[in-house]
């Protein structure tokens, strides 16, 4: 039986991602910040351990990482969890820059410290996917700090992909959708015509296959074996 860590699993692409490997069998680690919002997104999933808490709190990746060993080991580690930072977007003159440091807190530094705290029990041939955004390469006004936090998670998963040629890691942009997020960062706008986080699953659940090479990847072209950049 296959296990995955996936974080961020209360909603959005977290949650039909944890859904849709439970429903193929695989056992998933799930972790949100709210317990409460993620016993309703996950309940009723079959194999779903769920393990509420925050991921800047060192303890709480460790916990991830025990649930994991305990299921019969780790197969995959999905680095979804992530916060869009202050919002309405500030423009780089008026960011604060606590907000930023944050920002980076969650999207970045935590996100190191789950891989770190993952890899020792992750299987040969494993797979990381940090979960990115066109924001980390284009300069959408006001995307700055989400932007900067994400750049930095592909360079951090880039240089792992080099580091471990034994494990497939993947930067994997799932492209526009249907979000809280995404309404958040756009109150005034009509978000109703965007994707469903559902319809990046199944580029997801491709590459958690392991038969791509390491490298970044949008969700949504990933039925063509192309690779978007490496």
């Amino acid at each position: 039986m296959l296990t995955a860590i996936v974080t961020g699993a209360s909603r959005g692409l977290g949650r039909a991602l944890a859904r849709t490997l439970a429903a193929h069998g695989w056992t998933v680690v799930a972790d949100a910040r709210d317990g409460a919002a993620l016993a309703r997104a996950l309940d009723g999933a079959p194999g779903v351990c769920q393990v509420p808490g925050d991921l800047t709190d060192p303890e709480h990746r460790f916990e991830l990482v025990r649930v994991a060993a305990a299921a019969g080991g780790l197969d995959a580690l999905v680095c979804n969890a992530g916060t869009l930072g202050p919002a309405p977007l500030p423009s780089v003159a008026d960011l604060d820059l606590a907000a930023f440091t944050d920002t980076l807190a969650t999207n970045t530094v935590a996100q190191a410290g789950l891989i770190q705290a993952a890899l020792p029990v992750l299987r040969p041939g494993g797979v990381v996917v940090a979960v990115t955004s066109d924001a980390a390469r284009e300069p959408y006004p006001g995307w700055a700090a989400y932007g900067a936090s994400k750049a930095a998670l592909e360079q951090l998963a880039h240089i792992l992909g080099a580091e471990r040629p034994d494990l497939r890691v993947y930067r994997v942009d799932p492209g526009d959708m249907r979000t809280a997020m995404h309404a958040a960062a756009f109150p005034d706008e009509d978000i109703s015509d965007r994707p469903p986080p559902e319809a990046s699953v199944p580029g997801l659940v491709r590459l958690l296959g392991g038969e791509l090479p390491s490298g970044r990847y949008e969700a949504r072209a990933v039925a063509a074996p192309e690779e978007v950049s490496a």
